[in-house]
């Protein structure tokens, strides 16, 4: 793997809970022989932070915050020229499979994608480049699995994406020298505010298809319970906030 690729993994992971917020904790270990009062006040903030960053709502609340909680509109949708699936991770060298296979992010996608293809008769595109530890890219095994395991063909593969710039970026030399410039783009919806930026920035009249949608609400105790699928939606979310503000930046 690449240094540059190495710092960057490692600095996502140290920066996002739950790494950022158990650094937060030994620091405040670390001090509570020389200032015990404030030692117990930065634990205290540690553990609420990875308390709220736990529960249904507040992770729900930081997806809602960092995407969208609504779905396609079916009539934007007949105006849209081809839909486009973005990648979202590959499970490398799974055994069950016998090599690399889609990881929970992009089945979600390459599901829903799927399932718009053929209610629209839409040609498809996917993007995706290669991860670390990976012998494929993206695009190939989300094609071999829209092909092979939901019988819907893919037009365009596209496997040199390293991010979602270059996934809009790519996907623009694909697809504007071929007059097609209203596409529905599939991710999830934590993700629609960037990825429609990037793409719309790419020269894209852009059709937001986002699945997984966020509902925070409380209906019962059990929303405000720590729940370990809800701390990894929760970082996705505060992934997708930081990822704006370097885009904004930039």
């Amino acid at each position: 793997m690449e240094i540059g690729s190495t710092l960057y993994l490692t600095l996502k992971t140290l920066i996002l809970p739950p790494a950022s917020l158990l650094t937060v904790a030994a620091v405040g270990l670390i001090l509570m022989r020389r200032w015990p009062a404030g030692a117990r006040i930065i634990l205290l903030a540690a553990w609420l932070g990875l308390y709220l960053v736990s529960t249904p709502l507040v992770a729900g609340w930081l997806q809602l915050a960092a995407g969208t909680g609504k779905a396609v509109d079916p009539e934007q949708l007949k105006s849209a020229q081809a839909i486009v699936i973005l990648g979202g991770g590959l499970r490398t060298d799974s055994a069950e499979f016998g090599g690399d296979t889609l990881g929970r992010l992009t089945l979600e996608r390459v599901r829903y994608g799927a399932r718009l293809a053929r209610a629209t008769g839409l040609p498809v595109m996917v993007s995706g480049g290669q991860p670390p530890g990976a012998t494929r890219t993206e695009a190939e095994v989300m094609r071999d699995s829209l092909e092979q395991e939901f019988g819907v063909p893919v037009r365009w593969v596209e496997g040199a994406s390293r991010n979602t710039h270059e996934n809009a970026r790519n996907a623009a030399s694909v697809l504007l020298p071929r007059q097609i410039r209203r596409i529905a783009v599939v991710m999830h919806g934590f993700d629609v505010e960037r990825a429609v930026a990037e793409f719309r920035a790419a020269g894209f009249d852009v059709v937001a298809a986002p699945t997984l949608l966020a509902r925070p609400r409380l209906d019962s105790i059990g929303d405000v319970l720590p729940q370990a699928a809800e701390l990894h939606a929760a970082y996705y979310a505060l992934y997708e906030l930081a990822g704006r503000m370097v885009q904004q930046v930039r």
